[in-house]
């Protein structure tokens, strides 16, 4: 654990609702909250809209410096799908509804994303270990093969 990274989730509960508040904190452009929370163990992976897999804290942090990059002056909302959890270790699954300016266009984009998220009790609290999110939130019937 690096010495700036903030105090993990005494709950589940807790852990989800700083969940939504970092990914907040992202679509304004800051990813210091999400790289506090996230686990810096060597385990974590993260696959993002933007491509590849991270794994490994050394790559998940250079690729949310990557995408966090590209948002700004946004905001997000979730919509709660299903939530499991055994022992150190729950998963959700959410629909995330991004409003931002991206990249350099000064106009607002909005974008859904599916996304499933990971977190594992640490000897801390609860932390981010593991995060899938894409775009591929509606049916196709051209399912692998669809360019969209």
């Amino acid at each position: 654990m690096c010495p700036q990274q903030t105090a993990a989730a005494a709950s589940l509960e807790q852990a989800m609702e700083q969940n939504l508040l970092i990914m907040r904190a992202f679509a304004t452009g800051d990813s210091q909250p999400t790289k506090d929370f996230y686990s810096h163990r060597d385990d974590v992976t993260l696959v993002n809209p933007f491509g590849g897999i991270s794994h490994g804290w050394k790559e998940v942090s250079k690729a949310l410096d990557y995408a966090v990059a590209r948002f700004r002056d946004g905001d997000v909302t979730l919509e709660h799908i299903a939530v499991y959890e055994s022992g150190d270790i729950a998963m959700t699954l959410d629909l995330e509804h991004w409003r931002v300016k991206f990249g350099g266009q000064e106009q607002t984009s909005e974008f859904s994303l599916r996304v499933s998220t990971t977190f594992r009790r640490e000897s801390d609290g609860w932390r981010l270990a593991h995060r899938h999110a894409d775009p591929l939130v509606t049916h196709s019937p051209e399912g692998p093969l669809r360019t969209r």
